[in-house]
């Protein structure tokens, strides 16, 4: 890969075990690869955002970009943390952003974290979903990483 993670991100990362919980996310939803048909490829934007309200959590859809932004942390001048969803071809595609004074500390797809976590010829497939239960089923678990990430970042940035 041609760039490097930042040092905080990776310690926060391997801290909250984020490649083995992703493994087992993706081996849990991995949905029939010899079938495309066997995942919900179109969704309600409404059933989504009730998902997200079931969850706990406020999200704004970008329509034009067609991605869930959930929760901008910036209560503190020096960091932000949000979540960005995407929803295609019954798939996830997660990423999480952080700003650490002023500069982009993370952004990618999860794929990336975790390649570059572990080797970047290893591959964790997204999450697949048949249903809106399995749905929020990933949800779940991914929200829990997420708050473990923004919560482990934000004492760490808070500290500084």
């Amino acid at each position: 890969m041609s760039f490097e993670m930042k040092p905080e991100i990776k310690t926060v990362l391997e801290k909250i075990e984020f490649v083995d919980r992703y493994k087992v996310l993706s081996e849990q939803f991995r949905g029939n690869p010899n079938d495309i048909n066997d995942r919900l490829e179109d969704y309600d934007i409404e059933m989504v955002n009730e998902i997200f309200k079931d969850l706990g959590y406020d999200v704004a859809f970008d329509s034009k970009e067609k991605f869930f932004k959930v929760g901008v942390v910036d209560n503190s001048p020096n960091y932000m943390i949000w979540f960005n969803i995407i929803l295609e071809y019954g798939m996830t595609d997660f990423i999480w952003v952080v700003y650490h004074n002023n500069e982009v500390r993370l952004g990618s797809p999860w794929s990336v974290y975790s390649r570059l976590l572990i080797d970047p010829r290893e591959r964790i497939k997204k999450p697949v979903y048949q249903s809106y239960r399995e749905l929020a089923e990933i949800l779940k678990e991914a929200f829990l990483m997420y708050d473990d990430l923004k919560g482990e970042l934000i004492n760490l940035y808070n500290e500084q």
